[in-house]
């Protein structure tokens, strides 16, 4: 690839990540997750999840990995008035950090539901086919077994979507856990007859998919 090349992928990655630039909430939680050393999604993945809650009318949404509440904030700014966000993660800090950002942005209380806990043994209580969207911004290396669990939470016309499926090892020397199940879990979802995928090349990666009715 040409110096010149790669200055125009930068410039058009550059454009679609400040495409729709952070209010006063969104820049706050980010400050939020910089002092807790929690990585926060990215704008054009952001905006994505904020498209797809709003096309999907969505009312029940889970999130796995709810860090500061960013990624909470753009799927709760595309569901419907009603809609409920579930959103896991172990850490008490990040629940804190991301009621703040929730109560910042104006949402009451009952439109979120934080569960402290492993989102691998929370995802099996959940309702079976209940949910309008799945979405997963955690360690990679787990990913394939919130796909097993995730798809079947999905109603008909549902959708998964993983974030990080793109992002590069931590140690080119070594084989990385992550990037491992990263792949494994983008061949599962192309070969699954049950869903529609597609590889966004957004944030660290965006694979999403849709539930066939």
């Amino acid at each position: 690839m040409t110096s010149e090349t790669h200055a125009g992928v930068d410039a058009i990655n550059l454009a679609v990540e400040s495409y729709l630039p952070d209010d006063a909430v969104l820049l706050a939680a980010r400050m939020r997750a910089e002092d807790l050393g929690c990585a926060a999604l990215g704008g054009a993945a952001g905006a994505a999840l904020c498209f797809l809650t709003a096309s999907l009318r969505a009312r029940a949404v889970v999130e796995i990995g709810t860090g500061t509440g960013v990624s909470g904030l753009y799927l709760l700014r595309g569901m419907a008035p009603e809609g409920v966000l579930t959103s896991i993660d172990l850490e008490p800090e990040y629940h804190q950090a991301a009621r703040q950002t929730f109560r910042d942005a104006g949402f009451a209380p009952g439109r979120t539901r934080l569960i402290m806990g492993r989102a691998l043994d929370v995802l099996p209580r959940l309702t079976s086919g209940g949910y309008d969207l799945l979405f997963v911004d955690a360690p990679r290396a787990e990913y394939p077994g919130y796909y097993e669990h995730g798809v079947h939470l999905l109603r008909a016309g549902g959708v998964i979507a993983f974030h990080g499926v793109l992002a590069p090892r931590s140690d080119p020397a070594r084989r990385d856990p992550g990037v491992l199940a990263a792949r494994e879990l983008a061949r599962a979802v192309r070969e699954d007859e049950r869903l529609v995928p597609t590889l966004l090349p957004i944030g660290a990666g965006l694979l999403v998919a849709a539930m066939r009715g």
